[in-house]
């Protein structure tokens, strides 16, 4: 007999319901008391036999339970230690000994006090393999329930395991457990043990399932959870925290005072719309949050980009030209241009969608000093971006938002800089812009420099049309053939040319000296410069069509002079030919030299390159050998083409020219081109390739001083070639007396100065034939002979 069966348990025993909780026999438990009801069960409990009723009651709120709110079904405890806690509260230790059902409730009040009768199960005499295997099977099942985290007493395990009574074992495994209160309840009043332990199984099986299916769900989440939700969480609480201490209204004032920059920056309608809807978000959004910070940068471009805000233009034609020839020296016909394109814009009050100028011509001549002058006879606010190199369509029409650092494009940036909506907008090097994976910027122009399309142009960052038909744009390039066909058909090209030695000059007496003075910090007391030490620096000194290189020469000699009267020398520096080598050291470029006589087989040609003219000596030779055509001289490909030309119609006219017919049957010709590192190409050297073969042939010479330029067909046709005056400015240079020129270039002579053209005397030619004539001094058909 055991030691609960032999305590003498009353019939009539007081009532502690509990809430969240199921007691059960053998289990001990320490219970808080908190309720009046029950404190005074305690006490009338104590007072007697220590006996007392738990029981569940079956709603979790209900503070005052009425009988029929408690489950019938309890466990007759022992209250094993009592303590009374400071706040009133009872903490009692108790034991469960046996189950009992409610018969009748004797009295309610201050306390309940109920009949009972106890509850006895069937005792189990043997352990059969199945009672065996349900015993292991619960005790396994506990111990993945621990395993799996659930929050179990740790010695739990080892108490399960010294159990040998089904009854027994399912009371405390469920009491341990953590059940809900109907499920523990149902348990308990299950009276056979291997029923309930069998009922236990099945419950322990659905709870491991749904910890496995919890588990689950956590591991999905923490994968799911991003550094942003976490983020967001701890903003919520720095947003709790700031509110606490009162700084909770900054975000209000900020969205207010972009309210009132939207409304001042007079943005069209569907762009102010467009304002206000993302203003509306990001007054939703949290203001740390990533997008938050995207949003309002978006808000701050569309409210200092200038919508509404126009320079109002001052064309004076009269001013503008004056400014333009203070800050130009010659340029006649693009000034006489620019005016034109001012005063149709006077007439028409300022609405022009007129055409893109594009000045070309080689570095240094001026192009984006143009612009800036344009602006400042219009009064506007000038804006410049480079285009060379640049490969990225983005840096045209902006970034998409989606993309983490994104922004507007060039353009876009360029207007927001200048302040207003229509700038003088200048793009640079519009002839150097590359294409790769990144687009083709080239075709993102397009849009920009159409004045059909550029009044509703889309950057891909602000996603609203922006009106850039206000806006001059000017183009500058150093050549016109790299330029896409499609861009340079929406421009008005201007050529530019480079400058001759006088007008060089008068330029830098004007300009680049003073500007030079004042940048060293002198003045022409310090300093002064003689024409022919002028002369001598453009001459031996530079190489260029533009004036980049003489103004850093004269920068060199200003800083030289600097240093002099910084040590102490107040004596003005007088620069002359004769001590122009103590400043600069000794010449960097020297005249081609010229052959003291006529040589057979030697012609002077006439090259243009992006920096200018220059004068191209062509060298041929002939010998009897293998039948072959050698060409050196790093030629390009065009320019070996017309050396074949040329040499098939020197063999077409073998006959008037005197040249035996076996000749070309075992002649070995070599055709080069001096300075072999340089690369060579273009077809404007025939007629000189003709001249240098026909010589070395016929053993004849060539007047040394007779430069020449044209390409050649091969029926002896002289064709037209670009870049004449570059050209004549090279002879000049380099003292040549005559030049032979197609007749079709003939219309150019107007562009040469006019004291050029009395220093020289121009030939005019059709074909080749007229060529040798001039070069030869007699008719082709008898060339003079060495």
């Amino acid at each position: 007999m055991t030691e609960i069966e032999t305590i003498d348990i009353p019939q009539l025993i007081p009532l502690l319901p509990v809430r969240d909780m199921v007691m059960y026999p053998s289990v001990i438990l320490p219970l808080f008391v908190g309720r009046d009801m029950s404190i005074n069960a305690v006490e009338k409990s104590l007072s007697k036999d220590r006996l007392i009723l738990v029981a569940a009651q079956k709603d979790l709120t209900d503070e005052d339970p009425l009988p029929d709110r408690i489950y019938s079904v309890g466990v007759v405890s022992q209250i094993m230690r009592m303590l009374r806690l400071p706040d009133g509260r009872v903490k009692v230790l108790i034991q469960g000994l046996k189950k009992a059902r409610i018969k009748a409730y004797a009295q309610e009040t201050p306390t309940f006090l109920v009949k009972i009768e106890t509850i006895n199960e069937p005792l189990i005499t043997e352990i059969t393999l199945e009672i065996e295997a349900l015993m292991r099977y619960v005790k396994e099942e506990m111990e993945k329930v621990v395993s799996m985290g659930r929050m179990v007493p740790p010695d739990i395990l080892m108490v399960l395991d010294t159990i040998d009574e089904p009854g027994k074992l399912a009371d405390v495994a469920a009491a341990n457990l953590g059940l809900a209160v109907d499920k523990a309840q149902e348990v308990l009043e299950i009276v056979e043990p291997v029923e309930r332990l069998r009922k236990l199984s099945e419950i322990l099986g659905k709870e491991i399932e749904l910890l496995n299916m919890q588990a689950k769900i956590l591991s999905q989440a923490k994968e799911e959870m991003t550094k942003s939700q976490r983020e967001y969480f701890l903003r919520e609480q720095m947003k709790a925290i700031r509110t606490e201490l009162g700084e909770g209204d900054e975000r209000t004032e900020d969205v207010e005072d972009l309210k009132k920059r939207i409304k001042k920056a007079k943005m069209p309608k569907d762009v102010e719309k467009e304002a206000k809807k993302q203003l509306e978000r990001l007054d939703m959004m949290h203001p740390d949050a990533i997008e938050s910070t995207m949003v309002r940068t978006y808000l701050e471009w569309l409210v200092e980009l200038p919508w509404s805000k126009t320079t109002k233009d001052s064309i004076d034609i009269k001013r503008a030209k004056k400014i333009l020839d203070e800050d130009h020296y010659d340029l006649d016909k693009v000034k006489e241009r620019i005016l034109e394109f001012l005063s149709v814009m006077k007439l028409k009050k300022g609405e022009m969608k007129g055409p893109i100028l594009c000045f070309v011509g080689p570095p240094g001549v001026g192009k984006t000093s143009l612009g800036k002058s344009i602006a400042r006879a219009l009064g506007r606010k000038f804006s410049r971006i480079s285009l060379g190199g640049m490969k990225d369509e983005a840096e045209i029409r902006g970034h998409r938002r989606t993309y983490v650092g994104s922004m507007p494009g060039r353009i876009i940036q360029s207007i927001k800089q200048a302040g207003t909506n229509n700038p003088v907008f200048m793009m640079d090097e519009i002839d150097k812009i590359g294409n790769d994976f990144r687009g083709d910027p080239a075709s993102a122009l397009l849009e920009v420099l159409d004045p059909e399309q550029n009044n509703s142009f889309s950057d891909h960052y602000l996603n609203v049309p922006f009106d850039l038909s206000r806006v001059m744009f000017i183009t500058t390039a150093n050549r016109v053939d790299t330029i896409p066909a499609a861009l340079k058909d929406r421009m008005e090209t201007i050529y530019i040319s480079g400058y001759t030695d006088r007008e060089k000059l008068k330029i830098v007496k004007q300009y680049l000296i003073p500007k030079q003075l004042k940048e060293n910090g002198l003045n022409g007391k310090m300093l002064g410069f003689a024409d022919h030490a002028l002369l001598k620096i453009i001459q031996e000194y530079t190489r260029e069509a533009g004036l980049r290189g003489l103004e850093r020469e004269i920068a060199a000699i200003g800083r030289k002079v600097a240093r002099k009267i910084a040590e102490g020398n107040r004596e003005k520096a007088m620069v002359t030919a004769r001590n122009l080598q103590s400043y600069l050291g000794p010449s960097k470029y020297l005249p081609e030299t010229m052959h003291e006589e006529d040589v057979i087989g030697v012609a002077s040609g006439l090259a243009w390159t992006e920096f200018g003219g220059d004068v191209l000596y062509v060298e041929a030779s002939c010998r009897k050998g293998k039948k072959e055509l050698t060409l050196t001289g790093s030629m390009g490909d065009v320019m070996k083409e017309s050396v074949q030309a040329a040499l098939t119609y020197i063999k077409s006219k073998a006959d008037t020219l005197d040249i035996p017919k076996d000749t070309f049957e075992d002649l070995e010709m070599h055709v080069h081109v001096p300075q072999g590192a340089i690369p060579k190409d273009g077809p404007s050297a025939g007629i000189t390739m003709g001249v240098a073969m026909i010589s070395a042939i016929t053993k004849t010479s060539i007047d040394r001083k007779i430069a020449m330029t044209g390409e050649i067909s091969l029926t002896g046709r002289v064709l037209p070639i670009g870049g004449l005056k570059e050209k004549t400015l090279a002879a000049l240079r380099n003292r040549m007396k005559e030049v032979i020129i197609p007749e079709e270039n003939g219309h150019e002579l107007t562009e040469i100065p006019a004291y050029v053209k009395k220093k020289m005397k121009f030939h005019l030619v059709k074909n080749m034939d007229e060529v040798i004539a001039i070069i030869f001094k007699k008719n082709p058909n008898k060339p003079r002979k060495a």
